[in-house]
């Protein structure tokens, strides 16, 4: 985009009462962000869902005079900044509605034919869980995935750290914008994050510092990703609130199970329990139902099982899905004549067996 584009569509994005999918909106129905902030009020009253509140502070001359100052910014810094119609803004997030409008990236961030997972958790880790995020991370190298978290303290930069051990790319999602760092003791990690990968924001540095800006951040974090991974959680956390989003994405989320005694274990329990996210125990369950593939070279000489014995039940679902293809868990219930719970436990023992693999949107199908 022109410097001017980006002049009024930050001026856009600084006035009150409108966020990202009435931006969005209002964009549509003018052609420009530019042209919004030029067009008549009653004219933009006309458009469904906009109202004088949303308008009230819309013609004010100091959005353009911020903004300026956020270019200067931008400029002095060598910031990269993506439009949400952009060819290079990240592909995942274009399809979330309220995806940034516009994206902030410092450092070498390449999103290309990549597979791309988020990791958060606890800030509290405990050692079991740091353990678990540095051998998810280690066994999943060799498919070469991009690890996205909020570089915060924990679970975050265990991730980070996991990643940029194993020369993997990886990308902190900041709650602020890049002229400051949180918490201020991972500085240190910033130059080694940026050749490995790099940050994302779209937060102002003018921005002010708020806890509720980890909340806004956690959407991004679940945008750009195929999934979501919760390594631990308590009962109440934004690794939650980042899942919720997740599944309102329509992405996958897994959640590694713990003893019902641990209070870290609570949430991920929790998540599992309303079939909110995959059960996690084994690294290699996310390439598994992700359906990742390897290159020929880097695949493991494994003895294809000739034949499988099915119980009536698995037959029962086997011929139905032979037949149908991809389907849904409650689709197959229902044609199938038999309760979810137990296609669930059937389409699991039938996943063990080698005989079905899920795939991303709860579908399954016959391999």
């Amino acid at each position: 985009m022109t410097e001017n584009d980006l002049l009024y569509t930050l001026a856009l994005q600084h006035v009150p009462n409108i966020g990202d999918i009435t931006a969005k909106r209002l964009i549509a129905h003018c052609g420009s962000a530019e042209a919004v902030l030029t067009e008549k009020k009653q004219n933009l009253l006309k458009i469904s869902g906009i109202g004088m509140v949303t308008l009230s502070d819309l013609f004010k001359t100091h959005h353009l005079r911020e903004a300026e100052k956020e270019i200067d910014f931008i400029k002095e810094n060598t910031i990269k900044v993506s439009y949400f119609e952009d060819e290079h803004y990240p592909d995942k997030l274009k399809h979330c509605i309220d995806g940034p409008l516009l994206l902030f990236q410092s450092g070498q961030i390449n999103l290309e034919e990549q597979h791309i997972i988020s990791i958060v958790g606890a800030r509290k880790i405990t050692t079991s869980g740091i353990a678990f995020c540095e051998n998810l991370v280690e066994q999943l190298a060799v498919y070469n995935p991009i690890i996205v978290s909020g570089f915060a303290y924990g679970t975050d930069i265990t991730a980070h750290k996991a990643a940029m051990k194993h020369n993997l790319q990886t990308i902190g999602c900041l709650a602020h914008g890049l002229n400051q760092i949180y918490p201020k003791v991972h500085k240190k990690y910033m130059v080694d994050m940026e050749k490995n990968g790099g940050f994302f924001t779209d937060f102002w540095s003018s921005d002010t510092f708020d806890k509720n800006n980890f909340l806004k951040r956690n959407r991004v974090i679940a945008g750009l990703s195929q999934a979501t991974i919760v390594i631990e959680s308590a009962e109440k956390g934004g690794s939650l609130v980042t899942a919720d989003i997740a599944n309102s994405y329509n992405r996958d989320v897994f959640a590694v199970p713990g003893r019902t005694t641990d209070s870290q274990s609570v949430g991920c329990n929790n998540l599992i329990k309303h079939q909110k996210a995959h059960m996690l125990t084994t690294p290699l369950d996310v390439p598994y139902i992700l359906n990742w593939q390897l290159e020929d070279d880097k695949k493991p000489a494994i003895q294809k099982q000739l034949f499988v014995e099915l119980d009536a039940t698995e037959k029962v679902i086997y011929n139905y899905l032979k037949e149908n293809e991809k389907q849904q868990l409650d689709i197959i219930a229902l044609n199938c004549g038999l309760p979810i719970f137990k296609v669930s436990g059937t389409l699991l023992n039938m996943e063990l067996k080698g005989v079905v693999r899920p795939l991303p949107g709860k579908l399954f199908e016959v391999i």
